[in-house]
C-alpha cells in the first residue's frame, strides 16, 4: 500500500479525518474534515513522524527537494518537526532542526530562533497550508538568516481554490502558494488521495464510503 493510502488510514484511526456536513473558517460547506489535532498521543505522533520522514526521503531520492536541515513554525510546526527530525534519523538521515518564537527572547541566549543555527537548504514542516501567510512568514525568517527554503512538507493538500462559487480562484493554496514563491510543497496525501482510498477495498476506508458521492462532487466544484 502507498504512503498516502496507508496515512490516510492511519488518520481514519485516529479520528484526524471525518466524514459529514461540515463549515470551514471561510464559510465553505465542506463533506470531510482534517483535525491534526487527534495526533494527539505519543504513539500517533511517532507514526505520523515516521510518515513525514518517508514522504522526504522519497521526495528526496527522486530529487524533488534538497535539504540540509529543518525548520517548524511555531506552534504546531516546532513538535512536527523535532518528530520528523527523529524519524528521518531513525531511517539513516541525520540532519539539524530549529523552530521559531513568536516573540523575540530577550534575555538569556536571547534571539527569535531555538536550536540549530538556520543554514543551507531549509524544509519547513507543518500541517496544512491553507492561505500561506504563516509559511511565507517562514520563508522571511529563513532568508533572513541567510539560509535557503528547500520547499515545504504538510500532512493534507486539499486542492481546492479559494474564494465563493461565483468567484474561485484560478489555483489552489498550496499551487498558489507555489507561484508566489518558487517554493515547492510536498504533502503526505491529497484530495486524490482520499478518493483513491474510498473507491478501494479498505476495510478501514468502508464506514466513510457512503460519502465519497459528495466528496467527488466537492472536488469537481472547487478542485483546482
Amino acid at each position: 500500500m502507498s504512503i498516502p493510502s496507508q496515512f490516510l488510514e492511519f488518520a481514519l484511526q485516529c479520528g484526524a479525518l471525518s466524514f459529514g456536513d461540515f463549515t470551514t473558517k471561510s464559510g465553505r460547506k465542506t463533506p470531510y474534515f482534517f483535525n491534526a489535532g487527534r495526533f494527539d498521543r505519543g504513539s500517533t505522533l511517532t507514526r505520523l513522524a515516521r510518515f513525514y520522514a518517508e514522504t522526504l526521503m522519497d521526495a528526496r531520492a527522486q530529487g524533488r527537494v534538497l535539504f540540509d536541515m529543518l525548520f517548524g513554525p511555531a506552534y504546531k510546526g516546532i513538535t512536527l518537526a523535532a518528530g520528523t527530525a527523529i524519524a528521518l534519523a531513525e531511517l539513516g538521515l541525520d540532519v539539524p532542526f530549529s523552530y521559531n518564537r513568536k516573540e523575540a527572547k530577550q534575555h538569556g541566549e536571547g534571539g527569535d530562533l531555538v536550536g540549530a543555527v538556520l543554514r543551507g537548504r531549509v524544509m519547513i514542516v507543518d500541517d496544512v497550508i491553507t492561505d500561506g501567510a504563516a509559511k511565507r512568514e517562514a520563508l522571511e525568517l529563513i532568508r533572513a538568516h541567510g539560509a535557503q527554503p528547500a520547499g515545504v512538507v504538510i500532512m493534507l493538500d486539499r486542492m481546492e481554490r479559494g474564494g465563493d462559487a461565483g468567484a474561485l480562484s484560478p489555483l489552489s493554496a498550496v499551487r498558489a502558494f507555489e507561484q508566489a514563491t518558487g517554493v515547492p510543497v510536498i504533502s503526505i496525501a491529497n484530495l486524490n488521495d482520499l478518493i483513491d482510498l474510498l473507491r478501494s477495498d479498505s476495510p478501514l476506508a468502508a464506514p466513510a464510503r457512503p460519502h465519497l458521492a459528495s466528496i467527488e462532487a466537492y472536488r469537481e466544484r472547487y478542485g483546482s
